[in-house]
């Protein structure tokens, strides 16, 4: 979760200092600074960051963060949308089983992966109310509960 963190915070740092075009040349600085990061890894962190292309005033774009207040409105719209469809949560081992009301699995499941947990390798949304959510190895129930009750301070159990 740390690196993560670092992770991000030297991506803000990059866009807002060097003039990024691409996410090889993001990736290339990453390296440099001593981070291993696959691309699929750095689309996702351009995704929760709100990353988007600007143009730089002549022929070409350049990669640019969006307001806090965005991502602040964008979390608080994942918490609402989990917490509006979530019936119950329970989990065995390093599987998750996420109760939705009908219909509600698809944003349940959108929400979960917007929160950018670490600890979540991916969920798959049942076909009408059911979220399954892998968790890395060696992550439980109650770590994946304890992080999301982080995120999203109103989740009871």
């Amino acid at each position: 979760m740390k690196e993560r963190v670092a992770r991000l915070k030297a991506v803000r740092k990059l866009i807002k200092t060097s003039r990024i075009e691409s996410q090889e040349i993001l990736l290339s600085h990453l390296q440099k600074e001593g981070f291993v990061v696959t691309q699929a890894t750095l689309s996702r962190d351009l995704k929760l960051l709100k990353v988007g292309k600007i143009s730089d005033g002549r022929n070409g774009y350049i990669y640019s963060l969006s307001g806090g207040d965005e991502r602040q409105e964008t979390e608080r719209t994942c918490a609402h949308d989990f917490l509006r469809g979530c019936i119950s949560i329970e989990w065995s081992g390093n599987m998750v089983v996420i109760k939705t009301y009908s219909g509600h699995s698809d944003s349940v499941a959108l929400a979960v992966d917007n929160l950018g947990l670490d600890d979540v390798l991916g969920t798959i949304a049942g076909r009408d109310d059911t979220v399954f959510v892998c968790l890395r190895e060696g992550i439980s129930g109650e770590n994946f509960m304890t992080r999301m009750k982080e995120s999203i301070p109103d989740l009871e159990n």
